[in-house]
């Protein structure tokens, strides 16, 4: 007698999110896959088919209720603004912005030597590559691009020239304001101002 041969197991994956139907309520975007899951999977969500009539007229009753004819501006009078979309990481999490500010932090090693490391001119539009040629010449110092630890390049330069880099980076490049340059002293964010 020969054994059964095993029958292979179908599993419908979301077209939204990529994850099995069944786990995609545990997933990022579940909203987005609403549609989707009542369209495609209905027999794994009952109550989102329910849920998803009510809702529905629900909010096409709110659309007509809250409507009128108008000339394409809104309440105010002034044109509707397109909000921008939030970037959002795997797991949901919304992404920052990042500020636009230049971080300026000496490091002590070996007792006496010391590096500044400037984070932050790419904000700017600068390139990083320049800035070190710039700023070794300046200071005739040895000065590098390297990652940091948050994976992100900074310029690092060797030698204790913290006092002199401010004037400097606003004096080379106009488009960074003096106000947004700031200082790490004993691990707090100093303005240079």
């Amino acid at each position: 007698m020969m054994a059964e041969k095993p029958v292979p197991f179908h599993v419908l994956y979301c077209g939204i999110c990529g994850l099995p139907a069944e786990y995609c309520e545990f997933g990022p975007d579940f909203g987005k896959c609403k549609p989707w899951l009542i369209q495609n999977a209905p027999q794994l969500y009952p109550d989102l088919i329910q849920d998803s009539n009510s809702k529905e007229v629900d909010r096409v009753s709110d659309q007509l209720q809250s409507s009128s004819i108008t000339d394409g501006t809104g309440p105010s009078g002034s044109s509707v603004s397109k909000q921008e979309p939030v970037k959002r990481l795997p797991g949901g999490k919304i992404k920052k912005k990042e500020k636009l500010e230049v971080i300026i932090e000496k490091v002590t090693r070996n007792k006496r030597k010391s590096i500044t490391t400037i984070k932050g001119l790419e904000l700017f539009g600068i390139k990083l590559s320049d800035a070190s040629k710039k700023l070794g010449k300046k200071f005739a110092t040895g000065a590098s691009v390297v990652k940091g630890p948050t994976e992100k390049d900074q310029v690092d330069v060797q030698g204790d020239i913290a006092y002199d880099i401010v004037e400097f980076i606003t004096d080379t490049w106009p488009d960074v304001p003096e106000t947004a340059i700031y200082f790490i002293e004993d691990g707090k964010k100093v303005p240079a101002v």
